[in-house]
């Protein structure tokens, strides 16, 4: 079916926290967590309205900016934004440094609610998404290998978390791309184990922060959104060291992003790099053609035709689903 403008509100992948239990049924269906405005990113929930004061944010950082990532494994506008992310790291990641915080988005099925009540359901949504955001999703992973909760990949992001920072943002990677365009159930040990293998992680420490202490860093991170007003992904806290803050709530252009960052100091310098597919792969192995059109400045019409020709070269490898396509870096020629 056609996607228009006139749909209004469609799945995003469960791109919100749970709805509070004490809401009537009424209230639900008008403001249901699975229900999300496709334009605007925007996924809410009803309840916990007042914005609570980040201030305390900023502890311990060694960058002008932080921002704090409020997000899930499994938020499929989350994964839409990646493109602006990535582009964001490599402009402004000399001025920022941000923390990825794990929302809890799907605790289980236990709901039935807005017509969103079965993991099938989903399926149609996350396709129509896909065609939105740019970015290749395959929803067929809810009819043939479906989800039973986000929990368990967020325990596993904080337990690669304790190890490295650095390493828990490629597993995170790893995991969006195995849920969203393998049709992989992340839920499942051998696919975290392959995830975290494929970030550098040690293994035997990762499965034993898994099962042990990440569980209560997950619960903290949970607490610490309910305390900011969090209700909704992805969520993002630009704050500086006097405790000033703006927030970019949902999925937005790049400027939004961008523009976060000069209302706190506008004085903030962006970074030059280079617009070459090389130096684009050497940063980010694998990319979609709406991330390589971001990173490099290449109009999007074309991107897909020049990783296209990289690949019948034999310099990157290509897997396609139904919804499009990312390209994986195989070597870098000289």
């Amino acid at each position: 079916m056609k996607l228009t403008k006139q749909i209004l509100v469609v799945v995003l992948a469960f791109c919100t926290a749970n709805c509070n239990s004490q809401q009537t049924k009424t209230m639900q269906e008008k403001t249901n967590p699975l229900l999300c405005d496709i334009e605007t990113g925007l996924c809410e929930m009803p309840g916990n309205d007042q914005d609570t004061s980040a201030s305390g944010i900023f502890q311990s950082v060694k960058k002008p900016i932080k921002v704090v990532y409020y997000t899930d494994p499994i938020c499929s506008s989350c994964w839409g934004i990646e493109p602006q992310l990535r582009k964001l790291k490599l402009e402004y990641g000399n001025s920022i440094e941000i923390e990825y915080r794990m929302g809890g988005l799907l605790p289980d099925w236990n709901y039935n609610s807005g017509g969103i009540s079965k993991p099938s359901d989903v399926a149609h949504h996350w396709d129509e998404v896909s065609v939105y955001y740019d970015m290749p999703i395959d929803g067929d992973v809810w009819l043939v290998d479906p989800l039973s909760s986000s929990y368990p990949p967020s325990i596993a992001f904080k337990a690669a978390q304790i190890q490295d920072k650095h390493k828990a943002v490629v597993f995170l990677r790893e995991i969006r791309e195995m849920v969203f365009l393998e049709k992989k159930n992340i839920t499942k040990w051998e696919y975290l184990e392959q995830a975290a293998k494929n970030a550098g992680l040690d293994l035997q420490q990762f499965k034993t922060d898994y099962e042990g202490k990440a569980k209560a860093l997950f619960d903290d991170d949970l607490k610490f959104g309910r305390e900011l007003g969090v209700r909704g992904f992805p969520t993002l806290f630009f704050v500086d060291s006097t405790g000033k803050t703006e927030k970019v709530y949902g999925s937005k252009p790049y400027a939004s992003y961008e523009d976060a960052i000069l209302k706190l100091d506008a004085a903030t310098a962006k970074s030059t790099y280079p617009k070459s597919w090389e130096f684009a792969f050497s940063k980010y192995p694998s990319l979609t053609a709406k991330e390589f059109s971001e990173l490099t400045g290449t109009p999007r019409s074309e991107s897909e035709q020049k990783l296209n020709e990289l690949t019948s070269k034999g310099i990157l490898g290509k897997l396609t689903t139904k919804n499009g396509s990312i390209w994986t870096i195989k070597k870098i020629t000289h």
